[in-house]
């Protein structure tokens, strides 16, 4: 039992952050486990930010690649153990949109982040996900080293 009721991780593909989607399943026992993605709606990314990007930019927007991204991280989730799985696209921002969920999340919920996303320039880009996550956070967080 992990003490928690639910346990909310965001996954954005990248390895690290399976790895803390594994950690998360390894955590959450009898816990619900929501695995969340968030994702920009294409008419909302800026242009300059997916030239940017390069190869990274099918991340930022569009739904069907997160689709993707959470059934990857849900047979990760599996085979580390979970069962009470919950997948959750998300159009919004990272940092706010796991904020959002683990705040409406059954009490008491645990949010978990891996601590690398999906490159550097996407953090310049986007925002640090562990650090504004641990200074915006209303709810436990757990930032797991995955590097």
């Amino acid at each position: 039992m992990s003490g928690y009721t639910t346990v909310v991780v965001g996954t954005d593909g990248s390895e690290s952050s399976l790895r803390a989607v594994e950690r998360a399943a390894a955590l959450a026992g009898d816990a619900k486990l929501v695995i969340a993605c968030a994702y920009i709606p294409g008419d909302h990314v800026n242009p300059a930010d997916a030239d940017a990007l390069g190869d990274e930019a099918y991340k930022l927007h569009g739904l069907a690649p997160v689709n993707d991204i959470l059934r990857d991280a849900e047979g990760r989730a599996k085979a580390a153990g979970a069962h009470n799985i919950d997948r959750q696209a998300i159009n919004g921002q990272p940092v706010d949109a796991l904020i959002d969920l683990a705040k409406g999340a059954a009490q008491p919920a645990l949010l978990v982040v891996g601590n690398k996303g999906l490159n550097s320039l996407t953090g310049r880009l986007l925002g640090s996900v562990p650090s504004d996550a641990a200074r915006k956070s209303t709810v436990d967080i757990l930032i797991v080293h995955t590097t």
